[in-house]
């Protein structure tokens, strides 16, 4: 399946004319996670995943952030107004790969995999070829959310 396949009927393509400037995506910036244990996600963020915790602004709740590349992760502790942790994927469609999930550019999807197992981290799919070439593997955080961890093949 190529680009072009899952363009919808109707739909104007990046950088069009009908496309506002001011509406025109320049980057991702970050992504927040609700968490219910932030020592656990912090560990699995900083620790496992090896992302550079940064400052945080003081906000009402606990949180905690982290520099990955040019986009950051926001950590923010389960509350009354924040949602609940984690995200609800039935088990059986967990280990398609095809459910909410972000992605993470890695050196090695193969090596991940092995220091995933090694740390007891679940592995729920992969590794495996993506259509364009890359290699994924999917794992879990301590919420469940779903990462994907994604590299080129060597050689």
């Amino acid at each position: 399946m190529t680009h072009a396949d899952t363009t919808v009927a109707g739909s104007t393509k990046p950088g069009s004319a009908t496309t506002s400037p001011a509406l025109r995506v320049k980057t991702l910036d970050h992504v927040t996670l609700v968490v219910k244990d932030l020592g656990r996600s912090h560990d699995f963020y900083a620790g496992v995943l090896g992302m550079q915790p940064i400052e945080r602004p003081k906000f009402s709740f606990a949180g905690s952030w982290f520099q990955a590349g040019k986009t950051q992760i926001h950590l923010i502790l389960e509350h009354t107004e924040s949602g609940p942790a984690g995200v609800p994927i039935p088990q059986q469609l967990l280990g398609m790969s095809r459910t909410h999930h972000f992605a993470f550019e890695v050196e090695d999807a193969y090596a991940a995999t092995e220091t995933l197992r090694q740390k007891g981290i679940p592995v729920v799919s992969g590794p495996k070829s993506r259509p364009d070439g890359m290699i994924q593997v999917f794992a879990t955080d301590p919420d469940g959310h779903v990462v994907e961890l994604c590299s080129w093949p060597k050689g």
